[in-house]
């Protein structure tokens, strides 16, 4: 308490970072959320320095791993910012057991400086230190569908605690003593207790990695659609559902694909609904690295085989695969037509 301007934004500076990341992805890191009060000495100073160099990036990720506490206050003032400007929100109500009052949280009609576009996507990185308001935010942002939580499941904690001295002795007691009520959730269920559960869960430490590898997903979603779109048009044997097909990909809605899986998965359900084709299908090709392998599928082209009887098996063994599958289900499967004069040697 009663620290001048010069000790608070040194404070800032120690709880929270930021920094632009490759493929223009913004980066923030807050290890402590500071409260109303200092964000409106301060706030002038936070927009100019940090979040206006953000407001550039094509993507938004949010750090909050290591973020142990915070203020209450500072809840509307955040959310907001990746809020849509034009419309409030009521995003929590917070009951106060010693005052015995409970007190709607609202997103702010106007923030200082820019909101961050609703078209960029918001990652959220999450812990077990993730905890008290840090866990509010977590959700909200999770239950808006405005951000991807990625990580751990946060810690349970309470929203706001209160430590009270016991007697005259040097024991103190830690108690909850403000629960989020949180309306976004439905009644009475909130995170505290039991934590905010990620979308991708993954080890704290790979957070950030992962989150990265979603966003360059995302980042190539218009470029595959397009692809797709113009094979569809250029070969798609029914041609009368084409058109049909063509405007469920132009009004996709992508929110909740966050790998190639979900992405294909979500492709293939809905183009075979609208076709009703089982056959239109959509797959994952990995692309092999150039090694021996492809080295043995040149040799399987043209090239002379060789004399030896081992290396002819070990080149049959890597070009074909063969089995015997559940139900009596044979399996062949090889990736390169050879020529005929090769055939006939193996």
């Amino acid at each position: 308490t009663n620290l001048t301007q010069e000790e608070l934004l040194s404070e800032l500076e120690r709880s929270m970072s930021y920094r632009i990341l490759d493929g223009n992805v913004g980066y923030l890191q807050i290890d402590h959320i500071p409260g109303q009060e200092v964000l409106s000495q301060l706030g002038g100073f936070l927009v100019a320095r940090v979040w206006r160099q953000l407001m550039g990036t094509s993507a938004l990720v949010l750090d909050l791993r290591q973020c142990t506490g915070g203020h209450v206050s500072s809840i509307p003032y955040l959310i907001s910012y990746l809020h849509p400007g034009g419309t409030v929100l009521h995003v929590d109500t917070i009951y106060n057991r010693p005052s015995n009052t409970t007190t709607e949280l609202w997103t702010l009609p106007q923030v200082l400086g820019e909101r961050y576009s609703a078209e960029k996507d918001v990652v959220v990185l999450t812990s077990g230190h993730t905890q008290g308001v840090a866990e509010d935010i977590v959700y909200i942002l999770k239950q808006m569908g405005r951000a991807i939580v990625v990580g751990e499941r946060t810690g349970g904690s309470a929203l706001d605690l209160q430590k009270l001295r016991i007697g005259n002795s040097d024991f103190f007691l830690t108690l909850p003593v403000s629960r989020s009520l949180g309306p976004l959730g439905g009644g009475s269920q909130t995170w505290e207790g039991s934590g905010v559960l990620p979308y991708v869960g993954t080890p704290a430490e790979q957070a950030l990695e992962k989150a990265l590898a979603i966003l360059t997903l995302r980042r190539a979603l218009p470029q595959i659609i397009q692809r797709l779109e113009k094979a569809l048009q250029d070969y798609y044997t029914l041609v009368g559902r084409v058109p049909a097909l063509l405007h469920l990909l132009a009004n996709m809605d992508f929110s909740a694909v966050v790998s190639e899986e979900d992405l294909v998965a979500k492709l293939n359900a809905d183009l075979q609904a609208v076709s009703e084709d089982p056959r239109l299908l959509v797959r994952i090709i990995k692309h092999r690295q150039h090694s021996s392998e492809s080295g043995a599928s040149e040799r399987l082209g043209t090239s002379p085989v060789p004399e030896d009887e081992a290396a002819q098996r070990a080149l049959v063994d890597s070009e074909f695969q063969v089995a015997v599958l559940p139900g009596n289900v044979g399996y062949l499967r090889f990736d390169k037509f050879a020529d005929v004069s090769v055939l006939e040697v193996l």
